[in-house]
């Protein structure tokens, strides 16, 4: 505060009986108005979640009979023995088993390759070959899947990775454009000057990537580890059509049985789709205080 304002203040309080009043006012920070309108929109697009999750445990835990009622309506009596017909016939452990391996595998190894693709191409955009790869690589974002689809299925069987290494393999690769998009703007926006200190006290490029550029990279790493996760996790088409092997097959694989040709066994299915959440929301209550602070260190950077 200036000598001026604080004059003034000290004017004020003098000349008023409720100066200690209005010196607190002084200093108060001024309350911001609720946006309603934000709020409204907030709490909408919350619903739009929580709704659909409520449906699923309430319909996971009515039996067959319940079904045909209302679906907002609670179940008269819960029958816990959806999860258990759930467990046995997907055969659960070996699927969760399965898909963990597959999702583990493609982020770490996404994680690892990408970021140093990405780093070859920003550091080296001036070139025509590096402009020309990243260009190439946002292309293939607007290539659909079910285009390229036959030739995988049929590349995959000859070169006999028709197994969860192939999937984990193909998983990365697909993921490569897009996680080269955001890689790159992020890295562009690092300091060149770091590298350039570091290579001047003798680093090779290899140490300032792992030592200085790979760090720096924590917010982004969580972006794309957990966007990654979820795709491999959740994904049905590309198992589907790859794996061949019926004890190698993931959760969403698994919960098809359900699906029959005459009709649909909704609570078991639901109970199983809750079951295949779980390790989902588990990982993130533990994982979440590195997101966040992934997040932070990027604002502040």
């Amino acid at each position: 505060m200036t000598a001026t304002s604080s004059s003034a203040v000290r004017r004020v309080a003098t000349d008023r009986p409720d100066g200690d009043d209005v010196v607190e006012r002084a200093y108060r920070p001024d309350r911001r108005r609720v946006n309603w309108w934000l709020t409204a929109l907030v709490a909408v697009c919350a619903l739009t979640v929580l709704i659909p999750l409520y449906l699923t445990v309430v319909t996971a835990l009515k039996t067959p009979d319940q079904l045909g009622g209302t679906g907002f309506g609670l179940p008269t009596t819960a029958r816990w023995e959806n999860f258990a017909d759930a467990w046995t016939l997907t055969s659960f452990p070996r699927a969760l088993l399965n898909t963990g391996l597959v999702t583990v595998g493609t982020v770490l190894l996404t994680l690892v390759t990408n970021s140093m693709v990405a780093y070859a191409i920003a550091r080296n955009m001036h070139r025509r070959f590096f402009k020309g790869l990243y260009f190439y690589f946002i292309a293939a974002l607007f290539v659909p899947f079910p285009i390229i689809m036959l030739p995988v299925v049929k590349q995959t069987a000859i070169f006999g990775l028709d197994n969860q290494l192939g999937l984990i393999l193909l998983y990365t690769v697909y993921g490569l454009s897009f996680n080269i998009f955001v890689y790159v703007a992020y890295i562009r926006s690092i300091p060149l000057e770091l590298e350039e200190a570091a290579l001047t006290d003798g680093a090779t490029t290899w140490t300032v990537f792992w030592r200085i550029i790979f760090p720096l990279l924590g917010p982004m790493n969580a972006t794309v580890g957990i966007l990654t996760c979820l795709w491999a996790w959740n994904d049905f088409m590309l198992p589907l059509v790859i794996l061949s092997d019926p004890s190698a097959q993931t959760l969403p694989l698994a919960q098809f049985i359900f699906q029959g040709q005459f009709n649909t066994n909704y609570s078991v299915a639901f109970a199983s789709y809750l079951m295949a959440m779980a390790p989902l929301l588990i990982v993130y209550l533990f994982a979440q205080r590195w997101v966040i602070s992934g997040v932070m260190r990027g604002s502040s950077k």
